[in-house]
């Protein structure tokens, strides 16, 4: 062990070098990932846009306290806020996550990579603003997308090997740490502010997960994300204004992250950053539903019309999932709230056999209060399918399995339905992205005349016309 009474500042630690490197440095040329990254745009917005339907979230938006407002500073989409680009940042990022619909990244650790974009669209808008004003050129999309890229990047390949949920720590570390990233060059700040910054965001260490699973599941997890890029861009200003880092957070004998929070094991980057995780990201596109549980909903769909007429004729059901599925969303007894209900893959198959759809309005108290729901998760049984575990290691496949099988008293029974691939996944794309693209429209329509509607669909559709636009005007574009 190093010898820890020594005062001697080390060396930053190799993985704050390696992503302060890669943001500010390394030059994305992948097609793909752009074009996969103005989708990942438009459907986070859209996620935004229909979560501004629900009281219990924006109850939360605006500034901190009533009044604290910033003319100038960076906008809210689909409000006519104003807010320093902090308070912006959580503004933001609770939208795009509040409904669980936006896009998911599914390995050792989990996460919601798009989820980085409150970060970024609130310094982002917040500079070229001020740009603007000092009579310099703002900021452009393209930007935008290139730093989406990297939030990407940084957080999924992170969580490609490191599972911060074995040792309770929730995965919106990681949107803390790639938001600081990426805030802090977009803030404009060098390579060496940015390994600062990089340090602070692991100090803070990470929330525990106990808000995302039984008995304390809530609301905290739709606006964990929006926390975490709040806090992000704080860390990126303090950088800016000369604040110091601490070389070795990570890797400090006794005192790091690694020996206080990780049981010594040391943070590893599975593979070189570049652009893999964009293009291989899962989009939620037809339903909101905890990502383990996609390809059960779908399975739960096709059986809806052999199902729906005989539900008090089932004598159980059996759903086969992967392990992360049994760990994460096998749960029974009674559901509290919206949060419980969208993280439980019996309350979401259930959904399925008998209405055959799910929307967010499915997991709010009227419905569940149907006792057909619950009548139904009593009958159920959730079992892993060691096969279905290896698909979703698998790092050539990334597939989410589940099968869905369903029993009568009677004797007989429906063909078990199987879903390797959800609709949201890359081998899908070609099927998912006019569903994406419809989501995105209808979301729009929830909060725009159709005027403002065209616009946006305009300034989305033409991939070359959205990388050109100064991201103040796309801002504008927002406002309502």
């Amino acid at each position: 062990m190093a010898d820890i009474k020594s005062a001697k500042r080390p060396d930053p630690d190799p993985l704050l070098v390696e992503i302060a490197d890669y943001v500010a440095g390394a030059e994305i040329d992948s097609a793909e990932a752009y074009d996969t990254a103005r989708y990942c745009l438009m459907d986070s917005l859209a996620c935004a846009m229909l979560a501004l339907r629900y009281p219990e979230c924006t109850k939360l938006l605006g500034p901190v306290v009533p009044g604290a407002v910033l003319p100038g500073g960076a906008r809210v989409p689909g409000t006519a806020w104003e807010l320093d680009p902090v308070q912006a940042a959580f503004n933001i990022g609770a939208l795009v996550r509040w409904l669980d619909f936006n896009d998911t990244w599914l390995a050792a650790e989990w996460g919601h990579p798009s989820d980085n974009l409150g970060a970024i669209l609130a310094v982002a808008d917040y500079v070229s603003r001020r740009r603007v004003a000092a009579g310099e050129a703002p900021l452009t999309m393209r930007e935008v997308l290139t730093a989406m890229i990297k939030a990407h990047e940084i957080q999924g390949v992170l969580a490609l090997e490191n599972g911060f949920n074995r040792v309770g720590l929730d995965h919106v570390l990681l949107v803390r740490v790639a938001s600081t990233a990426v805030a802090t060059h977009l803030l404009g700040g060098s390579r060496d502010e940015i390994v600062n910054a990089l340090s602070n965001a692991w100090i803070d260490g990470g929330a525990l997960r106990t808000y995302r699973h039984a008995p304390n599941t809530g609301s905290r997890k739709s606006w964990a994300a929006g926390d975490a890029t709040a806090r992000a861009v704080r860390l990126a200003l303090m950088a800016l204004k000369g604040e110091m880092g601490y070389p070795s957070a990570l890797s400090a004998p006794r005192w790091g992250f690694c020996d206080v929070l990780f049981r010594g094991e040391p943070i590893r980057l599975a593979r070189p950053l570049g652009s893999y995780v964009m293009e291989n990201v899962l989009f939620k596109i037809a339903f909101p539903a905890e990502f383990h549980a996609q390809t059960a909903v779908e399975a739960a769909f096709k059986l809806h019309p052999q199902v729906a007429a005989r539900l008090d004729e089932v004598e159980r059901v059996v759903i086969h999932t992967q392990e992360p599925g049994v760990r994460i969303i096998d749960k029974t007894g009674p559901l509290a709230n919206p949060a419980d209900r969208d993280h439980c893959i019996q309350y979401m198959t259930a959904i399925g056999l008998i209405f055959g759809e799910l929307t967010a309005d499915h997991y709010e108290d009227e419905v569940a209060a149907d006792p057909r729901i619950d009548a139904l998760r009593e009958k159920m049984e959730v079992v892993e399918d060691p096969a279905y575990t290896e698909a979703y290691y698998d790092p050539e496949r990334r597939a989410i399995p589940n099968a869905v099988q369903v029993f009568f008293r009677d004797g007989s029974c429906t063909d078990k339905v199987e879903v390797y691939y959800p609709v949201g996944h890359r081998r899908r794309r070609e099927e998912g992205i006019p569903l994406l693209i419809e989501k995105f429209q209808d979301a729009l329509a929830t909060r725009f005349a159709r005027k403002q509607q065209a616009a946006l669909e305009a300034v989305c559709d033409d991939h070359r016309r959205l990388e050109e636009t100064p991201v103040d005007r796309f801002m504008a574009l927002w406002v309502a």
